[in-house]
């Protein structure tokens, strides 16, 4: 095993406790924290997404600030996904991931993506659950969002475990930590 699957590994049993322990006031500080950066930096076509249960609950997000802003998640679509309106209902699909119908529409560009993550290294980059589909995705974009990596307790590690082509991070938001990446 690398050091970055070693890292990946302890996160996940770390997630787990984090998921335990105080979760609704966990979910509360991050979605307060999303709402006012979304309000301070008027941001209005937002990728989100539709949290699995070890991941920090945007749904609440999405009812505060649906009539506000566009709102896409995403859909998966072989190795990667597009974007989707959010709409519901939801229907469970690979992963037990909840998503909105398929939809054929053009998706404007995003000016600010709010991902999950299992940790974060000293680059800022994404260590996710090693299937690349967030890579992949934000790969395919015209355009670079604000990206906005947010987690339900701090996985954060100075060393550099990501390669080249991992996503990185303008900020990385927990409970009860808030990171800006240094430019």
């Amino acid at each position: 095993m690398n050091k970055k699957e070693i890292f990946r590994k302890n996160a996940k049993i770390k997630i787990q406790k984090f998921t335990k322990i105080g979760r609704f006031k966990r979910d509360k500080l991050i979605v307060d924290k999303l709402e006012k950066l979304i309000i301070k930096g008027k941001y209005k076509d937002i990728l989100l997404y539709v949290p699995l249960s070890h991941e920090v609950d945007t749904m609440q997000l999405i009812k505060r600030i649906r009539s506000k802003v566009n709102i896409y998640v995403p859909f998966m679509e072989g190795v990667s996904f597009k974007m989707v309106e959010f709409r519901l209902p939801l229907f469970r699909k690979k992963f037990n991931i909840r998503e909105p119908k398929n939809s054929y529409a053009r998706v404007p560009k995003i000016d600010l993506a709010i991902v999950p993550v299992l940790g974060v290294d000293g680059a800022f980059k994404r260590i996710g659950f090693g299937k690349g589909m967030y890579d992949r995705f934000f790969e395919s974009l015209q355009s670079s969002p604000k990206v906005v990596f947010v987690q339900l307790g701090e996985c954060f590690t100075q060393e550099f475990l990501c390669e080249s082509h991992d996503i990185r991070a303008d900020i990385y938001i927990t409970p009860y930590i808030t990171k800006k990446r240094k430019k």
